[in-house]
């Protein structure tokens, strides 16, 4: 607000609000800050970190009631006690005592008459909540006896005596009322009410004809009229006030009290409730329009729509938009200060301001515009001026006019400004939905009849391991420079993006920067290793990719078609602002590149660059150019979310060029049509790649080593026949002979149904009973959306679990879908034995050429340390072995006792490895 030109925008849709008629002015009691000096709004006391546990005395105090002949109403047989009768009243804001004005009863609460027997109190009746009686069984002393109960309604308009001095002759005053908001759940079920300091107290006393009163000052003192204790604030105050009680008598218990408290955001002072005079919007007059206009924006979460802001909304009340501030910009309101001649003057512009002074001011900020008064039209004495009131705005009101005010709406870009709202965009934490979200959508409902935004992300926040908010005095988060020396910015970047932070969750953040590290392993170590990979293996052969998407092989269509997909779904995860969504997508698409696609195509980057191609996956320019075309789609998919990884990539992809290609971030992002889809072949290769995920997990649990080769792999289920042109991979990649394909599950084992019964009782009742019966009995359908129909109920997601029971001797497992089986032959014959040996043999060597630094090109002599069972075994692999580790040739030679050793299967072997 250092602009004119914003803040006269500001003033403008003061002014509009104004002629719509929702604003007007009021002394009401509400939130106030002493350490600012100024009232509050109410949310700004919902904002984040503004309730705060603190520590308060709690008084129970006696007030007499009046006796008889004293112009008091005839009191009931049982309030006639010896010595009067008196109301006791529990607070927790003892400083309010001394304006006391009234107490309130629940007009259907039962109150009891207890007769102390004992103690100080011995002779007078004690009238309190009858539900009170126990918590105060104590203060009413050993033989009390409960005399009977009234109503709250039966105590209404009983007089008092004044508690403490400052105000006995006030009006009207200190009476019994009656107020449906009473309650008996804590202390003893009657409130004491000082007007001008409570939002009820006010509405109850004001309704019964008692005019409040505020002894206490802007910086929260109190004034003369309560002359005790004049000029103390009034937290300070309270110990002297208790002790003032305590020697009348009055005090029947002091505690103290744990509670959250609201304390002020700005100056982090406990704030107090004060009647001060604040110039209102009527939100309540337009809450029902601003609750339709809510279903129109995008919520990121969604549920903040309904949920978080959608329930604010409906309870929302009217905004006190003013402040006793110097600073801001002003309520722009010109009173007469003589009420004789009343007149108020609203502005809206400064050229309604020159109209009116004759003065164009240059800066609208304290005191300047506080100098402009004119003589008041209205008084025809001309004693009389026109002057401002000396208010500023809430800042919230000049945040949420920020769309409009931005642009000097509506003395320029008035037509760019209603053709661009609302904004397609706005992002800050969740708490906002009682801040700048809400008066954003206030404002901008109340002026143009339409959200201010069209898409919102609702962040959470981020704390530390142990759930306490970062903050720079306990540091206790991890340095983020030293996370951008050690694990990059972008580690950081993906580690809020991906987490449920972005969701709306909270995200706990460990000091030691571990969580970093998680990042790099499974997301930009794929990512540099895959681009690594292919530049290692261009290089090599002197190859020069091209971008193309014509290649024939499953594996290379395979990862276009997954591409395609990726590009698909993160156009939609964007479009819709599922930042975290997004991530996930290329978290799992870095799976299916480097485990499945790469690994599988090894061999053929090995192969020269004329090499023949494979009918099922094609030669090696094809494998470099469609690598290729994956990477470089792939940097623009992730330069929103990786950028500096991104940039480094497509710089050692492409170069830098003159045409716009020298950043990553100035390219378009990728169009659908650039890859060619194919759901089908990435349905069924996504399957395989599960079945072969599962299976290699059932050789986990089997204690059988990923290089010993099996005999035969079956995978049951629907549909299985679409798999049959991929089974060649499935072998390679679960090391086994043959896969089998049948649809028929039950030759493999069997799905027991296991109902949840703890979530199905509330809604089933004893109905969960025939349930679980039912399932143990194998009686239940599985219908096609994925629900079960079991005992005439049908079972939803979650309100049950598949497990597959696998037949006698059969060692098998279900994939997430609960239609497909795999089961594994885990025979192991003479025959599997030798060829696993030969194969843990060329795993030993090609570490060794790894560790010796040598090149994946390189040729070596092999020779080879061994016993003759070994050697035997392993011997009619021999040439297999060879290619394998790119060996000239090999040499067998006995083991000898003195050589290092490796083993396979048991059985010791050592090796030579000579670079040719």
């Amino acid at each position: 607000t250092m602009d004119t030109t914003y803040m006269e925008s500001v003033v403008w849709a003061f002014k509009e609000l104004w002629d719509k008629g929702l604003i007007y002015e009021a002394y009401r009691v509400m939130p106030y800050s002493w350490g600012a000096e100024t009232p509050l709004s109410n949310f700004e006391i919902r904002l984040d970190d503004a309730t705060r546990p603190r520590q308060d005395p709690a008084l129970t105090v006696a007030f007499r009631l009046e006796a008889p002949g004293a112009g008091a109403a005839e009191l009931p047989e049982l309030l006639r006690g010896d010595d009067g009768a008196e109301v006791w009243a529990w607070t927790t804001t003892p400083w309010t005592l001394p304006s006391n004005l009234a107490l309130a009863v629940g007009p259907s609460i039962d109150y009891a008459v207890v007769q102390p027997r004992s103690g100080p109190r011995a002779g007078r009746r004690v009238v309190l909540g009858a539900s009170a009686v126990d918590r105060y069984t104590n203060e009413l002393g050993e033989g009390h006896e409960v005399l009977g109960t009234v109503t709250g309604s039966e105590l209404a308009e009983r007089r008092y005596v004044p508690l403490m001095p400052y105000f006995e002759g006030h009006a009207d005053s200190f009476r019994v009322l009656v107020d449906d908001y009473v309650t008996d759940d804590d202390g003893t079920g009657v409130v004491h009410m000082a007007p001008g300091f409570g939002e009820d107290d006010q509405r109850v006393c004001e309704a019964a004809g008692i005019v409040l009163v505020c002894p206490v000052d802007d910086s929260g003192r109190f004034t003369d009229e309560v002359h005790d204790h004049v000029g103390v604030n009034v937290f300070d105050a309270n110990p002297a006030i208790i002790a003032q009680l305590k020697a009348a008598g009055s005090v029947v218990r002091h505690d103290t009290y744990d509670h959250n408290y609201p304390h002020c955001w700005r100056t982090d002072t406990p704030i107090i409730y004060k009647a001060v005079s604040s110039w209102y919007v009527e939100v309540t007059a337009i809450r029902d329009r601003l609750v339709e206009l809510n279903q129109e924006i995008n919520w990121i979460p969604s549920h903040v729509r309904d949920g978080q802001f959608g329930r604010w909304l409906e309870g929302a009340r009217d905004w006190s938009s003013s402040r006793n501030r110097f600073w801001g910009s002003p309520i722009p309101v010109w009173r007469s200060d003589d009420p004789a001649y009343p007149r108020t003057d609203v502005y809206g512009s400064l050229d309604e301001i020159e109209r009116d002074f004759g003065v164009r001011p240059a800066d609208l900020h304290r005191p300047t515009v506080d100098d402009l008064t004119r003589p008041n039209p209205d008084d025809p004495t001309g004693r009389s001026t026109m002057r401002r009131v000396p208010e500023v705005f809430d800042c919230w009101f000049e945040s949420g006019a920020m769309p409009f005010a931005q642009v000097h709406y509506p003395f320029e870009n008035k037509t760019w400004f209603d053709e661009h709202a609302p904004a397609d965009f706005i992002v800050e934490y969740i708490a906002q939905t009682r801040g700048w979200f809400y008066t954003l959508h206030v404002l901008s409902g109340a002026l143009f009849d339409r959200p201010a935004f069209s898409n919102v992300i609702c962040h959470g926040v981020v704390l530390d391991h142990e759930g306490r908010k970062l903050s720079k005095k306990l540091r206790n988060y991890p340095d983020p420079e030293d996370v951008f020396e050690s694990h990059g910015s972008d580690a950081l970047r993906w580690h809020l993006m991906s987490s449920p932070i972005l969701r709306g969750g909270d995200l706990r953040i460990a000091t030691d920067a571990s969580d970093f590290t998680e990042v790099i392993r499974l997301v930009l170590n794929p990512i540099w290793n895959a681009y690594s990979f292919f530049t290692m293996y261009a290089n090599a052969d002197g190859y020069t990719a091209q971008r193309r998407t014509d290649a024939t092989g499953q594996l290379d269509r395979y990862v276009l078609a997954k591409t395609a997909a990726l590009v698909e779904s993160m156009t939609r995860r964007m479009d819709s602002y599922d930042i975290a969504g997004a991530c996930a997508e290329v978290q799992s698409f870095l799976e299916a590149l480097n485990n499945w696609y790469i690994r599988r195509s090894r061999e053929r980057f090995w192969a020269p660059g004329d090499a023949a191609a494979d009918s099922t996956s094609g030669d090696a320019h094809d494998a470099f150019d469609t690598l290729f075309t994956v990477l470089t789609t792939l940097t623009r998919v992730v330069a929103p979310l990786l950028p500096l990884v991104a940039e480094e990539l497509h710089l050692g992809l492409c170069g830098a060029g003159d045409d716009g290609t020298d950043s990553v971030h100035l390219l378009d992002w990728p169009g659908r049509d650039e890859l060619p889809a194919d759901p089908q072949l990435v349905a069924d290769m996504d399957r395989v790649r599960e079945v072969c995920s599962v299976a290699l997990g059932l050789r986990e649990d089997q204690r059988l080593r990923a290089r010993l080769p099996l005999s035969t792999l079956t995978i049951a289920g629907r549909d299985t026949s679409s798999l049959d042109a991929l089974t060649h991979l499935v072998r390679d990649e679960v090391n086994v002979k043959q896969v089998l394909l049948t649809d028929d599950v039950t030759s493999v084992g069997r799905f027991l149904l296991r109902p949840n019964a703890k979530v199905l009782g509330p809604r089933l009742g004893s109905g969960v009973q025939d349930v679980i019966r039912a399932a143990k009995a194998g009686e239940w359908d599985q219908l096609a959306d994925g629900t079960v129909v079991v005992a005439g109920h049908t079972l939803a997601e979650g309100e049950f679990e598949m497990a597959l029971e696998p037949s006698e001797g059969r060692v098998a497992a279900a994939l997430r879908d609960l239609e497909t089986v795999v089961e594994l032959d885990v025979e192991v014959t003479d025959t599997l034995r030798d060829e696993g040996r030969a194969r843990d043999v060329v795993r030993a060597v090609q570490q060794a050429r790894k560790d010796a630094g040598l090149h994946v090109t390189d040729r070596i002599e092999l020779v080879l340390h061994m016993d003759d069972e070994l050697a035997s075994a392993i011997d009619p692999h021999r040439s297999w072995i060879d290619e394998q580790v790119l060996a000239t040739g090999s040499t067998v030679v006995p083991l000898s006792g003195a050589t290092t050793t490796t083993s396979t299967d048991g059985l010791a072997f050592s090796f030579e490895v000579t670079r040719r």
